[in-house]
């Protein structure tokens, strides 16, 4: 199966694929020390890493190891962050969860409605058995995200990321497709 870039819409978000002009927005994005401070990277400091980060997107979809996919909020067309599905193995019908937010976004619930909306295509279209996905263990957010979601909490990697001389451990939590329990879809109205 070949892996193709989806668009998907959730009541709030339209999830779809980078564009050029997403530069600017990535670069704000990742260039904030706040939002990066549980990252595996520092923040940017070159706007060219957008760039390069765009490419990176185009490339693992042609290779078919995964998609990374901007998200907008549905009201305004706002990009307020992305989501991805990455390390995807057809072969073991496994692939891992990722997703970035800026500030203004955070805890109005867009990580866990977008990546809801991917682990339903995960699931549903690419047919796959199990969704991985790694928090730092001092991000209680995202953990919250990923529990929301019906993630179990599995492991942890000791001291897998040294960032500017700090280092840090994740937690690996998993999804079994038995597991995924996707929320009903609402009743239209009338």
């Amino acid at each position: 199966m070949a892996l193709t870039t989806p668009s998907l819409r959730t009541a709030r978000l339209r999830l779809r694929a980078f564009e050029d002009a997403d530069a600017d927005g990535l670069f704000a994005l990742h260039s904030n020390s706040r939002v990066l401070r549980y990252w595996d990277s520092p923040p940017w400091s070159e706007p060219s890493r957008a760039e390069r980060f765009l490419t990176g997107c185009r490339q693992m979809t042609e290779e078919g190891t995964g998609v990374r996919l901007a998200v907008d909020r549905a009201s305004d067309g706002a990009f307020i962050g992305w989501c991805s599905l990455s390390r995807w193995n057809p072969d073991f019908r496994s692939a891992s969860l990722g997703y970035c937010f800026g500030e203004a976004a955070w805890g109005h619930g867009y990580a866990t409605e977008a990546a809801r909306a991917v682990l339903r295509w995960a699931f549903d279209t690419l047919d796959l058995n199990r969704v991985q996905a790694e928090a730092d263990t001092r991000n209680v957010a995202s953990a919250r995200v990923l529990e929301k979601l019906g993630f179990a909490r599995e492991g942890m990697l000791r001291e897998d990321c040294v960032v500017d001389d700090e280092v840090s451990d994740s937690f690996v939590y998993g999804l079994i497709k038995r597991e995924w329990r996707p929320p009903a879809e609402p009743v239209p109205a009338g």
